[in-house]
C-alpha cells in the first residue's frame, strides 16, 4: 500500500509540471496583433449640462479592422459603437476620467483614457427685506452665495431695469455696484425689478431676477386751525408804490383772510388817500380797496380793509397712503375746488394823494407823504401727518 501512495503522488506532480510548462509554451505562442487606441476629447473643460465630443477615428487596428469601441464616460454611463466618434452631456460637476477600449477583428484589445473637468455653477443666494416701504434703503444680501469648487466670485448687481445709468439705451445692462451686498434706493412704491449676476472666473456664470415690491406708506391725517398774522409798517410819499410778495399757503387751506391798511396821523380831514391791492393771479383774484376816514370820536385813523371768506373747504380726517409726508400733504392741498391761495400772493400799498397841498406854488407841500401800516390776518386749516407705523 505504501508502494502505490507513493507512487500516485509522483504522477500527480508530474503532471502539474507538464500542465504548468505547456501553458507556457502557449503563451509564448499567443500571436494576437493588438490595436493602437488614441483618445481625443474637446472641450476638456465645459460647464454642468455641457456637451463633450470623443474622437478615436485615429485609432489603428494594426491587422484587420477594428470592430468595436467601448466608452466608459467616468460617471456610470456607458455605451459601445462601432465607429470611432461620439459625446456625452455631463450634468453634474466633477472631474471624469474616461476610459476606451478599442477591439480588433484579431480579439486584440487596446485602451486609451482622458479627463473630463465639468466646472460646477455658482448657487445664488439672496436675501431682503420682505415688506419695504417707499423711502426705505433695502440692503439686498448674496454675500452667502458659494460655489462647488470654491472658487472665488465676483459680483455685477443692475438694480433697477426701468433707469439706465450708463445710458447705452439698456436699462438691463447696467454695473451698479459689484459687491456682494448692495442698497436700493426706494424713492416711491412699486414694484422694482433688477438682476444679479455671479461670475466664479471658470465660465460659471448663473444670473437671478429679483423683484421686490415697495409698499407706499400710510399716514393719518388730523387737521387745526391756525392763524397767521404778518404785518408791515412803512412810509411813501406821494405817488410811490410799496409791494411784497408772500406765500401764506404752503403749509395749509386758506379758509379767509382780512387785511388792513392803517395811515398815521390822518385823523382830521382832508384824509390822505391811499390804497390797497391784493392780487393772486393764480387763482384769477385781484381786489383793491382805499383809505376811508375812521370813527373821529375813537381817534381811528384812515383805513382801507379786504375780506375774503370761504376760500377753500375744512380738511376732514382721514388715512391716506403715499411715498412721503411731502407727497401728502401735496396731495391735500392741491386738490381741485381745496387749493385756492397756493400760488403767490402780491400785496401793493400806493400813495394816491397826502392832504393838505401847499396852495402856493413856490412852498412846499406840507404833506408830501405818510406812515403806514399793514396788517394780513389769515385764517389757515392746517394738516397734522402722522406716520402709521407698520404692522
Amino acid at each position: 500500500m505504501q508502494e502505490k501512495s507513493l507512487r500516485l503522488r509522483g504522477l500527480f506532480l508530474a503532471a502539474v509540471l507538464v500542465t504548468v510548462s505547456l501553458a507556457g509554451c502557449l503563451e509564448t505562442f499567443d500571436s494576437t496583433t493588438k490595436p493602437r487606441a488614441t483618445l481625443e476629447a474637446y472641450p476638456l473643460l465645459i460647464q454642468e449640462g455641457e456637451m463633450v465630443t470623443f474622437d478615436a477615428r485615429q485609432s489603428d487596428a494594426i491587422e484587420g479592422i477594428i470592430t468595436a469601441y467601448r466608452w466608459d464616460f467616468g460617471d456610470g454611463e456607458k455605451t459601445e459603437t462601432v465607429t470611432g466618434f461620439t459625446s456625452h452631456i455631463y450634468d453634474v460637476f466633477g472631474a471624469y476620467t474616461v476610459s476606451l477600449e478599442v477591439e480588433n477583428d484579431q480579439g486584440g484589445v487596446d485602451e486609451a483614457f482622458t479627463v473630463v473637468v465639468v466646472n460646477g455653477v455658482p448657487t445664488i443666494e439672496l436675501t431682503y427685506p420682505e415688506n419695504p416701504r417707499a423711502g426705505d434703503a433695502v440692503l439686498l444680501d448674496a454675500s452667502s452665495s458659494s460655489d462647488p469648487e470654491s472658487a472665488e466670485l465676483s459680483y455685477q448687481w443692475d438694480l433697477d431695469w426701468s433707469t439706465d445709468t450708463d445710458g447705452d439705451g439698456d436699462g438691463r445692462n447696467d454695473v451698479d455696484s459689484i459687491e456682494s451686498q448692495a442698497l436700493l434706493m426706494t424713492n416711491t412704491s412699486g414694484v422694482y425689478v433688477g438682476s444679479l449676476t455671479i461670475d466664479d472666473g471658470q465660465g460659471g456664470i448663473v444670473t437671478e431676477v429679483f423683484e421686490i415690491n415697495v409698499s407706499a406708506r400710510q399716514f393719518n391725517i388730523e387737521w387745526k386751525e391756525r392763524v397767521v398774522e404778518q404785518s408791515w409798517s412803512e412810509y411813501l410819499d406821494e405817488g410811490e408804490e410799496w409791494t411784497e410778495e408772500i406765500l401764506p399757503g404752503q403749509q395749509g387751506r386758506i379758509l379767509s383772510f382780512e387785511a388792513v391798511l392803517e395811515l398815521e396821523n390822518d385823523i382830521l380831514q382832508p384824509y390822505d388817500n391811499f390804497s390797497l391791492m391784493i392780487s393772486i393771479p393764480g387763482d384769477g383774484f385781484k381786489e383793491e380797496a382805499e383809505t376811508e376816514g375812521g370813527n373821529i370820536t375813537q381817534s381811528e385813523n384812515a383805513k382801507a380793509t379786504i375780506t375774503a371768506n370761504d376760500l377753500n373747504a375744512r380738511g376732514l380726517d382721514e388715512v391716506i397712503e403715499a411715498d412721503s409726508e411731502e407727497m401728502v400733504l401735496t396731495m391735500l392741498l392741491d386738490r381741485t375746488g381745496q387749493n385756492f391761495g397756493q400760488t403767490p400772493w402780491t400785496l401793493f400799498v400806493r400813495a394816491l394823494q397826502t392832504n393838505p397841498d401847499s396852495t402856493v406854488e413856490v412852498l412846499p407841500d406840507p404833506d408830501p407823504g405818510n406812515d403806514w401800516t399793514l396788517t394780513l390776518r389769515i385764517v389757515i386749516h392746517e394738516p397734522v401727518i402722522t406716520e402709521i407705523a407698520f404692522e
